[in-house]
């Protein structure tokens, strides 16, 4: 049985200015999240500025630091909004997105799109077309098809793009298997080992309107231990050499990818932004100097550890459940609709009785989803206080892909979103409606 209240036990996975009240209630950036949930309603996603910004601000320094001019592009696809991308483009971060949808959020926000590059593995005519016309920065390239199609958009309108080519170097990320993009079986990016890459960079050099600045790898999500990186890049700096010496080819440009770990739970820290940026950097250097290379722009790409700690999901209790000799559940408002990744990932996460910080916790309970799927159980076998239905439950580090992966599953209505800061709140996306499911059927 722990000793602490939930406030000092969480205090790694809350937002950076996570409080209490004098009644024991969670404040997230100054705002009381019992107020929040009165005033928008639950599921509720609470975003908090201040730690978005600060960790912004840290990865830039950090990196920055070990490499001057190193820039940092958030991988949208952790979530995006509008709302964020000011606030990205306020801390001189660039976006990496996959889709067209994510590049039309990305420029209603006011990302300019020369600091916007395309990923994703299966880009459609369409959507190459929506970039070229758009003028995003980079176009990362994935596979030859796409090399084909790329090579003939460009040469129907005349003009120039810069790409880079997503290489896959056969390096372990040692994380989860569904998150695993490095390996040599993997859907992303050209293959190294079998001679894919360099044709695909012929290919590229040959092609008139193409512009190839560099090369990029990304070897999976979340990365606790940092070690693959160094392996990743002696990989890849290998690869630049050779293709230096083949083909008089000198890259400008790296990108080690993202895949920055975020600390889901409190006994399994991730490593600090300045622990990548170290080894990241001297992995590169190593690659240069050891092959004579010179030392290219870098690049990173986090996503999940520059928003998760931000997020805290408010759920309410509606029900409970006692089976004697078995277990205890509490069944809230939300589930997997809204966070998917405990039922695919086995992902762990935290709880709290919002309401009860500074209660400490003595009964074992799973808290689980109001979703019609056994697997809907959002955290299994964990300390909190008694509850009554109506109470608030509190899951932090919730605020990476839960709501990028959200759906209507069970016709569920997706939850409002609020961006907190200095004890004001602003709704940045309101909660969908019953109307709102039937808007797009015909």
């Amino acid at each position: 049985m722990t000793t602490q209240t939930p406030l000092d036990a969480l205090r790694e996975v809350l937002p950076l200015n996570a409080a209490t009240n004098e009644d024991g209630v969670l404040q997230i950036g100054g705002c009381d999240v019992r107020e929040l949930a009165n005033e928008y309603g639950t599921p509720l996603y609470i975003y908090d500025e201040h730690t978005i910004r600060q960790t912004c601000r840290d990865y830039l320094h950090d990196f920055q630091s070990q490499m001057p001019g190193a820039r940092a592009h958030y991988a949208s696809k952790a979530w995006l909004s509008p709302a964020l991308v000011e606030i990205l483009v306020e801390e001189g971060f660039g976006l990496d997105v996959v889709s067209a949808g994510e590049l039309h959020v990305a420029l209603a926000g006011g990302m300019e799109p020369e600091q916007i590059g395309f990923h994703g593995n299966g880009k459609t005519p369409a959507e190459l077309a929506y970039a070229l016309d758009s003028g995003v920065g980079r176009i990362i390239v994935d596979n030859d098809d796409e090399l084909a199609l790329l090579d003939e958009l460009t040469r129907s309108r005349a003009s120039e793009q810069q790409i880079m080519l997503r290489i896959t170097p056969g390096v372990d990320a040692q994380t989860h298997a569904k998150t695993t993009t490095g390996l040599r079986d993997s859907k992303f990016g050209f293959p190294l080992p079998s001679g894919q890459a360099e044709s695909a960079l012929v290919r590229a050099l040959e092609a008139p309107f193409l512009d190839v600045a560099g090369f990029h790898i990304h070897l999976g999500s979340p990365l606790f231990n940092i070690e693959p990186y160094a392996d990743g890049i002696a990989t890849i700096g290998e690869f630049a050499a050779q293709m230096k010496e083949r083909h008089g080819y000198e890259w400008r440009e790296f990108s080690p990818g993202g895949g920055m770990a975020l600390s889901y739970t409190a006994d399994r820290t991730a490593p600090a932004s300045e622990r990548y940026a170290v080894k990241i950097a001297e992995a590169i250097h190593t690659a240069c100097d050891t092959h004579g290379l010179p030392m290219p722009d870098v690049h990173i790409e986090p996503g999940r550890s520059v928003v998760g700690r931000a997020g805290v999901a408010l759920y309410s209790v509606v029900s409970r459940k006692h089976i004697p000799e078995t277990r205890d559940y509490v069944t809230v408002d939300g589930g997997m609709a809204d966070n998917i990744r405990p039922a695919m990932y086995d992902s762990k996460y935290e709880a709290a009785a919002a309401e009860q910080m500074h209660t400490i916790p003595s009964l074992t309970v799973t808290v689980a989803g109001k979703f019609c799927e056994s697997g809907d159980v959002l955290v299994r076998d964990t300390l909190l206080p008694s509850l009554q239905p109506g109470e608030l439950i509190a899951i932090p580090a919730s605020g990476a892909y839960q709501i990028a992966m959200e759906s209507n599953y069970n016709l569920a209505l997706r939850p409002a979103i609020v961006m907190v800061r200095d004890g004001q709140a602003r709704l940045v996306r309101r909660r969908q409606t019953l109307d709102d499911l039937l808007h797009l059927e015909l």
